[in-house]
């Protein structure tokens, strides 16, 4: 069984509930009938309820009538969530009026539903921007415990089986933190470790990548890399991490047993953490096209609930399998 058929087996087995803040978008619906038939997942849909309704009968959907449908502009228990973020965000001068003003806001209550326990996690981004999906979530639910920094991994699918684990790669951060300090960058290798375990089901083996190997070069890039690591290890006694490497000592077994002896993880890495977001995005998209590897994500770690954010140019197919990692990062490993 491939990676995504174990994600979204998995899915199936936890049972999570998802909000999708853009109910009344088409491929958004598309992906909720799939889900809800195959079970992935039980979905809240935001929106119009005559609407989804009318347009899951043009596009022919059959399942949607599974969906949890809440409409924002008026809903049961509505002042309850108004007096949720009114609380929340009192101290930052939100009034009660503004507070109801952004429960109707779809964004904003997918995260307060989230808050209150009615659901899991979110998916959003087909037709909203990245800022306008996190702002609420960052307001609202936060960051976890022991993690200041929100980042972005991609699940590596590598048609060569020698690298990772069989193939599966993590590599982070691909998507949200231009340059991360060293308490940050240790925040991402601990994070991204998780991503790891409950998404792809592997035991991390992080690798703390730079242009030295253990003191080949002496820079202050290095430094950073180097206290991360040890940041890292503090964090996270029990995890197998080691740096500061190079890309291929982390992944080439004969080259790090020559760089790196007595490393436990020099190349046997299946976690890469990329010292700026320049050089993780760079990396990830090189890899996708000169390799043809499939990149899954980017999945949004770190935050105390999970909550993705979907490209705009996103396919059915996309959403589907962003839901599945969702209820997968929720709960359990596949």
């Amino acid at each position: 069984m491939g990676l995504l058929a174990r994600i979204r087996a998995n899915a199936q087995k936890l049972n999570k509930t998802i909000v999708l803040a853009e109910g009344t978008e088409e491929r958004t619906l598309r992906a909720a009938d799939f889900v809800l038939k195959e079970e992935i997942a039980n979905i809240i849909l935001l929106g119009n309820p005559d609407e989804i309704h009318r347009l899951a009968f043009e596009y022919t959907l059959n399942h949607i009538e599974k969906a949890t449908i809440i409409n924002p502009e008026k809903f049961e228990n509505q002042d309850h969530y108004i007096e949720l973020l009114y609380t929340i965000r009192k101290s930052k001068g939100l009034t009660m009026e503004g507070a109801a003003e952004l429960v109707r806001n779809p964004l904003y209550l997918a995260v307060l539903l989230i808050k209150n326990g009615d659901a899991d996690g979110e998916v959003a981004g087909a037709m909203n921007s990245t800022g306008d999906v996190l702002r609420p979530a960052f307001q609202i639910v936060k960051t976890l415990p022991g993690i200041s920094v929100v980042s972005g991994a991609f699940i590596m699918m590598l048609q060569d089986p020698e690298y990772g684990e069989s193939g599966i790669m993590i590599f982070a951060d691909c998507a949200v933190h231009p340059v991360p300090n060293a308490q940050e960058l240790a925040e991402i290798a601990v994070a991204s470790a998780k991503t790891a375990r409950a998404i792809a089901g592997i035991e991390p083996k992080v690798a703390m990548l730079s242009f030295s190997t253990k003191g080949s070069a002496k820079h202050e890039l290095v430094d950073k890399v180097v206290e991360a690591t040890r940041i890292a290890k503090e964090m996270d006694p029990g995890l197998i991490i080691d740096g500061e490497l190079q890309a291929d000592a982390a992944i080439v077994e004969s080259i790090g047993r020559k760089k790196s002896p007595g490393s436990p993880i020099a190349g046997k890495a299946n976690v890469l953490i990329f010292p700026s977001l320049e050089t993780g995005n760079i990396a990830y998209k090189l890899v996708q096209r000169l390799a043809h590897a499939e990149a899954i994500g980017p999945v949004l770690q770190g935050m105390a609930a999970p909550i993705n954010d979907l490209s705009r140019g996103c396919s059915v197919e996309d959403i589907i399998n962003l839901i599945a990692i969702t209820a997968n990062q929720a709960g359990g490993k596949p």
